[in-house]
């Protein structure tokens, strides 16, 4: 089985060899290597939101399933509470991963919020204080494409930042292997505008957990880059990476009417920029491997060779399973929840180079390692 702290440790000691300021000098954090992906670590499978295709997201089942299924790290998404209490929700908004809709209660506080630029009516977690939330239970967020899921909606309870993390630990103990961490500040300019800064919460989580060092299995990531510099001002030392879009600029770029877009981050100039701050990229699947106009998969782009050139690992998202998250020639049957060659899809993008990749089936993740290892030691392909 492949290590669990493989890339991790490979920057281990790229950050320990410089003093932290060599972070913001444009000095990689892992050697470039002269083939598709860094010789001696295998691609890790980050847990999508735990396992998001099996349970509603961000709860204590999802994360839970998705350790058991082979993850070797769990992402939780990070917004805050009224009270100042980092929780795992994809959004602030929890209009639809949560039955706050039900609670008669707090009918009065949906609410119309400008997010990011856009106008986004619901509930916000910045309204409710921890309590409050915990009186809520989280439900399937796609119920058209994972009718399945809905078969939990309502057991689950919106966790904690540190519980999360507490689950972490004993499931670590319990399995035999160090789960690792990839924690997603959601919205950081909104929620500064707000006066309720994430990120020096997100650091005293991780000192207090004994996780912000080098060595530890941690990835923090960010659509952001001024969240991520910040991070680094406040004294993260773990890993970072910038999360891109295939349109589009950092938020935080659209607020102060200047910076780069995310075109201009994907360019060799433009990674070794991401270099300074950051050891990964964390691009959109369809920015490895394009669509073809028919729908089928494409051919792969240089972004993983640029971003390794620049010393960076490369985690792309999303990999699901069901047709409707498919390329045509990947899909399967008549119905958009159908299953399709999910398989086949990730090893392909493998092929590609790639150091990791998120995935709402954590199982289906490691099976498309195994095949892909598999063929790399035979020479196939």
């Amino acid at each position: 089985m492949p290590t669990r702290r493989h890339i991790v440790t490979g920057l281990t000691t790229a950050i320990i060899a410089a003093p932290l300021a060599g972070l913001f000098s444009g000095n990689a954090a892992v050697a470039p290597s002269d083939s598709n992906r860094p010789r001696g670590r295998d691609p890790i499978v980050i847990g999508h939101r735990g396992a998001a295709g099996y349970r509603p997201e961000h709860t204590f089942g999802s994360y839970e399933l998705a350790a058991r299924l082979g993850a070797d790290y769990l992402e939780p998404d990070l917004v805050i509470t009224k009270d100042g209490v980092l929780v795992c929700r994809h959004e602030p908004d929890i209009s639809g991963t949560t039955d706050v809709a039900q609670h008669l209660e707090f009918a009065a506080r949906r609410t119309t919020k400008q997010l990011d630029g856009a106008a986004v009516t619901g509930w916000f977690t910045e309204d409710f204080t921890l309590a409050e939330l915990k009186t809520l239970r989280a439900v399937e967020r796609l119920p058209q494409v994972r009718q399945r899921n809905t078969l939990f909606d309502g057991r689950y309870q919106i966790p904690t930042f540190q519980e999360m993390l507490d689950l972490r630990k004993r499931l670590s103990t319990e399995l035999g292997r160090e789960l690792g961490v990839y924690p997603e500040t959601k919205h950081p300019t909104y929620f500064q505008k707000l006066g309720m800064p994430l990120e020096r919460l997100l650091v005293d989580s991780l000192q207090r957990n004994g996780l912000n060092n080098p060595d530890a299995p941690v990835f923090v990531q960010s659509f952001e880059v001024t969240n991520l510099k910040q991070l680094r001002s406040l004294g993260l030392r773990t890993a970072a990476v910038q999360l891109l879009s295939a349109t589009g600029a950092p938020y935080d770029t659209v607020a102060a009417g200047q910076g780069p877009t995310y075109a201009d981050l994907t360019t060799p100039a433009g990674l070794r920029g991401i270099a300074a701050y950051a050891q990964g990229i964390g691009p959109d699947k369809l920015q490895v491997i394009p669509r073809a106009a028919d729908g089928t998969l494409g051919l792969p782009t240089t972004l993983v060779a640029d971003a390794h050139a620049a010393g960076l690992v490369v985690h792309p998202y999303t990999f699901r399973a069901e047709n409707t998250f498919l390329p045509a020639d990947y899909q399967r049957g008549t119905m958009p929840s159908d299953y399709g060659r999910a398989i086949d899809e990730q090893v392909t993008y493998l092929r590609a180079g790639l150091d990791g990749l998120f995935t709402d089936q954590a199982d289906i993740g490691v099976l498309a390692r195994a095949d892909f290892l598999a063929a790399t030691s035979t020479g196939g392909h």
